[in-house]
C-alpha cells in the first residue's frame, strides 16, 4: 500500500511539473492601456509556453480582446474593498494560496494589496510601476511610499523609465538589487509606413490615447485652437469623450476634430499623422510614442516621464513644458515645415529600431516568469 502510494504521489507530482507555469496577473484595471497592452503582447508571444491568471479589480476587461483565442488564461472575479487594506490583503493571501501560482505579478499602486498579502511570501513575487495617476502627479505620498517600501522590499520591480529607476532608488529607498530597469518594446514592423498618406494640404496632428484626465486632452484642444489651419484626430475612448467634445465646441475647432473612438489596431491611424502629440500631466514610458517613432513621425509631447530621452536628440526641442503656447508653438513650427518633421520623423524610426524593439522585451519577461530573479 505504502508503495502504491508513493508510486501515485510521484506520478502526480510528474504531471505538475510537466505542465506551463502559472502566472498571476493582478491589474487594478484591464482597460485597454500601455500596462495590459505590453502584457497581452507578451503573454501572445509565448503562447502556450505560460497559463495565466489575469485579475482586474475593477472588474474591466476590455484589453482581453488583444489575447490570442488559444491562450490558457481564466479571469476570475476578485474586487478590493476601499479603505481596508489590511483586509483585503488577507483575503488576497488566501486567494494567492488557492490558486498556486509559480509567479505573482502585481501591477501599479492599485494592485498594492496583493503585494502586501505576499510579504510572508506564498509564491514568487514580481511588481511591475508603469506611472501613477493624476493624485501622484506633482508628488509622492508619504503613505504611499511607506506601502511601497514595506510591500517591494524583497521582490524585484521592473520599471520602464529612467525616472521610474530614481524614484524606486532615491523616494522610495527600495533595494538596488531588487531594482530592474526593463524598457518596454513593440512589434516595430507593425508599425512600418512608407509616408505615402501624409505630406497633404492639410497637416494632420494626430493622438492615440484613453481619454482619461490624466491625458490631459483639453490642453491639446487649447493648443490646437491657436492654430490657424491643420486637423486633429484623437484616437481614443474613455469618460472624458463628452466633456472633451464639448471643449472642441466651446473653442470653435469642433469641426477640426475628429474623435475616432477606440481602434483595436491603431498602426493606420499612425500613418495618417502627419504629426503625433502627447500632452499628458503624467507619463513614464508611453508606448504611444515609441509607436509613433516607428510610424516614422515627429513628436511634440509634453516634458513628463523618458519622453525626452526617448526620441530622437533632433526632436527633444519639441518637447515642451505643460503650456499651451508652447504646445502649439512646437506645433506650428512642424505644420509650417514638411521637410523638417521629414527629418524628424526619419531620426525617430532610427532610434526606436535602435532602442525598442520587443525581443528583449520578451526575453527578460520571460525569464521573470519562469521564476529566474524572482524573490521567494
Amino acid at each position: 500500500m505504502v508503495s502504491c502510494l508513493g508510486e501515485a504521489r510521484t506520478e502526480s507530482q510528474a504531471v505538475a511539473a510537466s505542465r506551463p507555469p502559472l502566472v498571476a496577473h493582478v491589474f487594478p484595471t484591464f482597460a485597454v492601456g500601455g500596462a495590459q497592452v505590453r502584457f497581452a503582447a507578451i503573454a501572445n508571444h509565448f503562447g502556450a509556453a505560460f497559463r495565466h491568471i489575469v485579475v482586474a479589480l475593477d472588474g474591466r476587461l476590455d484589453c482581453r480582446e488583444r489575447l490570442h483565442p488559444g491562450l490558457d488564461v481564466t479571469f476570475p472575479a476578485v474586487s478590493a474593498t476601499k479603505h481596508a487594506i489590511l483586509a483585503n490583503a488577507w483575503r488576497f493571501r488566501r486567494q494567492v494560496r488557492a490558486w498556486a501560482p509559480d509567479v505573482l505579478v502585481t501591477c501599479n499602486w492599485g494592485a498594492i494589496e496583493f503585494a502586501l498579502a505576499n510579504i510572508l511570501p506564498v509564491a514568487r513575487h514580481l511588481h511591475v510601476v508603469d506611472g501613477f495617476g493624476p493624485e501622484e502627479r506633482d508628488g509622492q505620498l508619504q503613505r504611499r511610499i511607506w506601502l511601497r517600501r514595506i510591500a517591494l522590499g524583497r521582490s524585484p520591480v521592473i520599471l520602464p523609465s529612467r525616472n521610474l529607476v530614481r524614484i524606486a532608488s532615491q523616494v522610495w529607498k527600495l533595494p538596488e538589487r531588487m531594482i530592474r530597469y526593463v524598457p518596454n518594446g513593440i512589434d516595430l514592423d507593425r508599425f512600418a509606413s512608407d509616408g505615402t498618406r501624409r505630406g497633404g494640404t492639410e497637416p494632420v496632428i494626430g493622438t492615440v490615447a484613453a481619454l482619461r484626465p490624466e491625458k490631459n486632452l483639453s490642453r491639446l484642444l487649447h493648443a490646437f485652437a491657436r492654430l490657424p489651419a491643420g486637423r486633429l484626430v484623437i484616437v481614443g475612448d474613455g469618460p472624458e469623450r463628452v466633456a472633451l467634445e464639448s471643449r472642441a465646441e466651446s473653442l470653435g475647432v469642433r469641426h477640426r476634430v475628429e474623435f475616432a473612438g477606440h481602434r483595436a489596431d491603431t498602426a493606420a491611424c499612425y500613418a495618417s499623422f502627419d504629426i503625433f502629440a502627447l500632452t499628458s500631466d503624467t507619463e513614464q514610458m508611453p508606448l504611444s510614442v515609441i509607436e509613433a517613432m516607428a510610424s516614422g513621425l515627429p513628436v511634440v509631447s509634453t516634458d513628463v516621464g523618458d519622453v525626452r530621452l526617448m526620441v530622437a536628440a533632433a526632436n527633444s526641442r519639441f518637447i515642451t513644458p505643460p503650456d499651451d503656447a508652447a504646445l502649439a508653438g512646437s506645433l506650428a513650427a512642424l505644420i509650417a515645415d514638411p521637410a523638417l518633421r521629414a527629418e524628424l520623423g526619419t531620426a525617430n524610426l532610427a532610434k526606436a529600431r535602435a532602442e525598442f524593439d520587443q525581443a528583449a522585451m520578451f526575453a527578460t519577461y520571460g525569464a521573470f516568469w519562469r521564476g529566474a530573479g524572482a524573490v521567494s
